[in-house]
């Protein structure tokens, strides 16, 4: 095991609360709002989800690096995570199919690592105070230097974050002759999404999250997808005024996590900043509409407002979470306009959801010019 992996490393929580491990990764002080994820596999995956830009993760399953890094099981261009929270930093691997350990892995994206502490007491610690900005640190371990970064570190409530891990210019993905076309307004959209999309026979163009709806209305798409991403959607004004915009031509549109939020909220529904948030692969869903229930993979800090929804003439809900009743999914009223909290992409039952993409193709087909 590297040297590194066995130096001191501290986890100071904005409320003061101290657990010490440690380090590994690279060597330095990773700072964010700490969240925990649930899921027994896939940590690669949620390392560079772009949701989770501006967090740090809690991991309860007990292992994480045990079958490696392999570079194509990614669902955007780097890491994204601030930082790692684990159990057991497990270098050693034996599959196959992996191209390096996640030690490496980590040092080549400059991510900070504390292991060894106890994730459960961690856990249970946010579960009852609720989520909160934390640091850590395996460079620095006076603790009063430490409380005084931790203070400067911005709340998640408010902070948009999309803008920051949104594609910088235009780019497409499908082949150009395809049937359906499809305008991606990205806020941090994950891979997988994209393929699912192009898998169906859709031509994608991906635009800024800052696109204007003329300049969107310029690709003359048959539909558009909002996609997931990091940060408070209440601080998105840019993005709620498009939305409210492009659902004026009542073309199909669908959106997935923040995109959901952002539909809501361009539908006079608010948002909220919920107690520790959805994060995992195993949430059961209800589709209201169908009667049939979906195991579900989640990932968000944010819901849309239930109260308001059931006062609104304009929405109506179609998904909704059995664990504790927050809000899944919605369906605009006389629209062509529908969302999800949840990722369909990802295979938790293994693919419960899939057929939300199927259903937007669908749409498109029925409804195309």
């Amino acid at each position: 095991m590297p040297d590194s992996i066995l130096q001191d490393a501290i986890l100071l929580l904005e409320d003061g609360t101290i657990f010490k491990g440690k380090a590994a990764g690279k060597k330095g002080i990773g700072i964010g709002e700490i969240c925990f994820n649930t899921g027994m596999t896939g940590y690669q995956e949620i390392f560079t989800d772009p949701s989770y830009f501006g967090q740090i993760l809690l991991t309860t399953n007990a292992h994480i690096g045990n079958y490696g890094i392999k570079d194509a099981e990614v669902e955007s261009d780097e890491i994204q995570i601030s930082g790692l929270v684990c159990k057991n930093f497990t270098n050693d691997y034996s599959r196959p199919l992996a191209d390096q350990d996640i030690q490496n892995y980590f040092e080549e994206n400059n991510i900070v690592c504390i292991h060894q502490v106890d994730t459960r007491s961690i856990v249970k610690h946010i579960r009852s105070k609720g989520a909160m900005n934390c640091l850590i640190s395996t460079s620095e371990m006076d603790v009063d230097v430490l409380r005084q970064k931790c203070k400067e570190i911005p709340s998640m409530h408010g902070l948009e974050l999309a803008s920051k891990v949104s594609t910088k210019k235009t780019y497409t993905i499908g082949e150009e002759n395809a049937a359906i076309k499809i305008a991606v307004l990205d806020f941090g959209t994950k891979k997988n999404i994209l393929r699912c999309f192009v898998e169906r026979g859709a031509y994608l163009k991906v635009f800024p999250a800052q696109t204007t709806a003329e300049q969107l209305r310029a690709f003359n798409a048959d539909g558009y997808f909002l996609s997931n991403g990091p940060g408070d959607p209440a601080s998105m004004d840019y993005a709620i005024d498009t939305i409210k915009d492009l659902l004026i031509e009542n073309k199909p549109m669908f959106g997935i996590c923040l995109g959901h939020q952002l539909l809501a909220l361009a539908n006079d529904i608010p948002t909220y900043k919920m107690h520790n948030g959805h994060r995992g692969i195993n949430h059961p869903v209800k589709n209201m509409i169908k009667g049939t229930c979906e195991v579900t993979s989640q990932n968000h800090g944010f819901g849309v407002s239930p109260e308001a929804i059931e006062a609104s003439e304009k929405v109506e809900i179609t998904h909704m979470n059995l664990n504790d009743n927050t809000i899944e999914g919605i369906r605009v009223k006389d629209s062509l306009a529908f969302s999800v909290q949840y990722h369909p992409e990802a295979s938790p039952g293994p693919h419960d959801s899939r057929y939300l993409f199927d259903d937007f193709m669908d749409v498109i087909k029925k409804h195309k010019n």
